[in-house]
C-alpha cells in the first residue's frame, strides 16, 4: 500500500460542521494552507546574508523577521487543500496543522506588514544589506 492510497479524503458535501473546525473553514481562502514559515538562525554575517540572497532569487521565496525572529516564507499550496479551503485530511491532519492557533492570522495583517523587515526579491534584500554593511560591495573585489 503506498501512502497516497492511505489517506482518507474528506467528502465536504457529507462532512458535518463539527467535524471541520469552523475556525479553519471561516477565512474560506486557506492563507495559512499556502505557505510555509521555517525559522531560520538570525543572520549575522555578509556570508549569512549571502545566502539569504540566494534563496530569495528563487521564486515563490520570500525572507522577513518578526518578534519571533527570522524566517524563510515558501508560498506553496498544501497538497491536501480541497476546494474551498477545505483540508482533505482534516482527521489525520499532521500535529503541526492541530496545533496551529489562527487567533491572529493574514486576514488581520498580512506577514509584510506584521513583519519588522520583509524581504520579496534579490533587489529588496540587496538594498538592506548595502545599509547594514557599510562594504557590502567590496566582498566582490577578490573576483575583479
Amino acid at each position: 500500500m503506498n501512502a497516497k492510497n492511505s489517506i482518507e479524503l474528506v467528502d465536504v458535501e457529507k462532512t458535518s460542521k463539527v467535524d471541520i473546525d469552523q475556525k479553519c473553514t471561516s477565512c474560506k481562502k486557506s492563507i495559512c494552507c499556502n505557505s510555509i514559515n521555517q525559522k531560520i538562525p538570525a543572520p549575522k554575517s555578509k556570508e549569512d546574508f549571502d545566502h539569504l540572497l540566494w534563496q530569495v532569487s528563487h521564486e515563490g521565496i520570500n525572507i522577513f523577521k518578526d518578534a519571533d525572529g527570522w524566517f524563510l516564507h515558501i508560498l506553496t499550496n498544501c497538497s491536501h487543500l480541497l476546494e474551498g479551503g477545505v483540508c482533505g485530511i482534516y482527521k489525520k491532519r499532521p500535529w503541526v496543522c492541530r496545533e496551529y492557533d489562527n487567533d491572529f492570522c493574514e486576514l488581520d495583517e498580512s506577514i509584510e506588514e506584521a513583519s519588522e523587515f520583509y524581504f520579496s526579491t534579490h533587489k529588496k534584500l540587496q538594498k538592506y544589506c548595502r545599509k547594514r554593511f557599510k562594504k557590502w560591495d567590496k566582498r566582490f573585489k577578490i573576483y575583479d
